[in-house]
């Protein structure tokens, strides 16, 4: 009867699978009450999107729907969701730098916490924050005229790509940020999200742009999701532009996953 007891009391060994869900899920909460409360990140995640698809819609929406025929709004939302994702995971890789300076990294490593908890927690929270951050674009998108007319399962998939590409993309800022002592490198990555809109379908029609540089902007990542999110809600081809962008987001996690789980590995040892 002793041992019995002692063995229903006994605590779970902190490398189990049960403690790896139970504590990603008690770390997963912290990280997102702390993006909650930091209002760089909350900034980055949905102020500045919906302010932007404002911004485009006022200026260039008009002239993209007389030039085309069609309503600008089905790039343009798409567009700023995932820029959107991408900008969050930007804000949330230069607050995984300040917590491995401080030393809190280190000190979730020294407890009797699964030791995949603390990277799991980080994926499971950025693709909460990409899909909240997503659907206050698109409320803001309805109230401007956007629609779904693909049906429900279409406009589901339409709120998991910015999702999976903001996963993707936070792999590579993840690598950087383990990777690095200066905030300023991973803030940098902004540029490079910068020239992707801007040269993106989302932004202007395909044919808007010089005819040299067309099949560049037509196959660049946020291009081709954007294709492929437009399809899901309105109309267009959508197995091409969502194939490339798996493809995409499929070279980036083989790419910099293991860089990733090695630096943060490396930064809680600290």
């Amino acid at each position: 009867m002793m041992t019995l007891f002692a063995a229903r009391t006994a605590p779970e060994p902190e490398n189990s699978p049960r403690a790896l869900v139970r504590h990603t899920a008690i770390q997963t909460e912290r990280l997102l009450v702390r993006w909650a409360r930091n209002p760089i990140t909350l900034l980055e995640t949905l102020l500045i999107p919906c302010l932007l698809l404002l911004m485009l819609d006022i200026v260039v929406g008009g002239q993209i729907q007389r030039f085309t025929g069609e309503d600008a709004l089905y790039g343009s939302v798409p567009m700023v969701a995932i820029v959107g994702a991408l900008s969050g995971a930007v804000a949330g890789g230069v607050l995984l730098g300040r917590e491995r300076d401080s030393g809190l990294l280190a000190r979730f490593w020294v407890l009797p916490v699964h030791r995949a908890s603390g990277l799991a927690a980080r994926i499971l929270a950025e693709g909460c924050r990409i899909f909240l951050g997503t659907i206050a674009v698109v409320l803001v998108g309805f109230v401007l005229g956007f629609r779904f007319h693909q049906g429900p399962v279409a406009a589901l998939v339409f709120l998991v790509v910015p999702v999976v590409f903001g996963l993707a993309f936070a792999t590579i800022v993840t690598a950087v940020a383990v990777y690095t002592a200066k905030a300023t490198l991973v803030e940098g990555i902004t540029i490079i999200t910068s020239l992707m809109m801007f040269f993106s379908t989302g932004f202007v029609p395909l044919v808007a742009f010089p005819t040299w540089i067309q099949p560049v902007v037509r196959n660049q990542p946020m291009s081709v999701a954007v294709d492929a999110m437009r399809g899901l809600a309105d109309s267009g081809p959508v197995a091409r532009p969502l194939t490339l962008t798996l493809i995409w987001c499929a070279g980036a996690v083989v790419l910099f996953a293991i860089p990733a789980a090695i630096g943060f590995r490396r930064a809680s040892r600290r």
